[in-house]
């Protein structure tokens, strides 16, 4: 594949992970304006987007959407079993105990794409890999506070944790392999589609339409949902699925885990939160993981 006149991967990862990291934002928009819970609000997120994505499909390329009946297994597996899988398991842990904590298990993400792409992939693992994974989940865990509340954390929950993690990352395996075979919007597109058909199960819908119809800013928070819609899910997701088609997989997820490194900076920027010392650090670390990730890249193709 000839990538020469293709922005580089790694910088389409890091922009979809800074997109990432503004979700904050219109979450605690969406919260304010109508009420939604956090389900509603992945539910109005996998639904702009799946909408958003057969829109850009149809007109770029209609053909795209014809797909083998024996593929449609991967679409589901990274619909329900990745993008909404983890998002579920996400928020539960949310709930479950502390949000570092939760932040800290959603980011062994990497950990898990690595172990599989050498399964699936046989990618090897390097030095390189081994000590870039060491400092981005390290950065995770001080960015996150080291979740330093402990209350409320049960076997479960930790599991749940895990399992977020998991789903997560298995966006970056399936990911892969469904580029062998189909286009960057194919593949976006009917992942969302599926995900979004299962998030509708979760997020009790009448409640949900309430909710819109007796907001007093309807133009106002509909605009704001497609907003949400576009910033957090169909610009990520496109420029992370763009970036697999260049980065390994296992390379991607730590790149990836500069999301929280800049959550944090929204926080301190826009919600005037404070930044403490623990962050900072993290934030170095995970600074670092990328500098050893990249450092003399061309050379070491491992």
């Amino acid at each position: 594949m000839n990538t020469n006149h293709r922005p580089n991967g790694t910088i389409l990862i890091i922009l979809a992970a800074i997109f990432w990291s503004s979700m904050g934002i219109f979450v605690r928009g969406l919260t304010e304006l109508a009420g939604f819970t956090s389900i509603q609000i992945v539910s109005l997120r996998l639904t702009v987007a799946a909408l958003v994505f057969a829109l850009i499909l149809f007109i770029k390329n209609p053909k795209g959407f014809r797909i083998r009946m024996k593929d449609i297994q991967i679409f589901i597996v990274l619909g329900f079993g990745s993008v909404l899988f983890f998002t579920a398991c996400y928020f539960a842990a949310i709930r479950m105990m502390t949000l570092s904590m939760a932040a800290i298990l959603l980011y062994t993400s990497p950990i898990w794409v690595m172990l599989l792409s050498i399964l699936f992939f046989r990618e090897k693992l390097t030095g390189r890999k081994l000590i870039a994974l060491s400092f981005s989940f390290l950065g995770c865990i001080l960015v996150s506070g080291l979740g330093s509340d402990q209350s409320g954390v049960t076997l479960i929950g930790i599991l749940i944790g895990l399992g977020a993690g998991l789903g997560y990352g298995l966006y970056s395996i399936l990911g892969t392999i469904a580029l062998r075979r189909y286009s960057t919007y194919t593949v976006t597109t009917y992942t969302f589609i599926i995900a979004a058909v299962g998030s509708l199960f979760l997020c009790s819908l009448p409640d949900l339409w309430h909710k819109i119809t007796v907001c007093s800013r309807k133009p106002y928070l509909c605009f704001f949902i497609l907003l949400t819609g576009l910033v957090t899910a169909v610009i990520p997701f496109l420029l992370y699925t763009l970036g697999l088609e260049q980065v390994e997989a296992s390379r991607a997820a730590i790149l990836a885990t500069i999301e929280p490194m800049f959550a944090t900076l929204i926080g301190v920027v826009v919600f005037h939160e404070y930044l403490t010392l623990m962050s900072l650090c993290g934030i170095m670390c995970i600074f670092g993981a990328i500098v050893v990730l990249n450092y003399r890249g061309v050379q070491d193709k491992t």
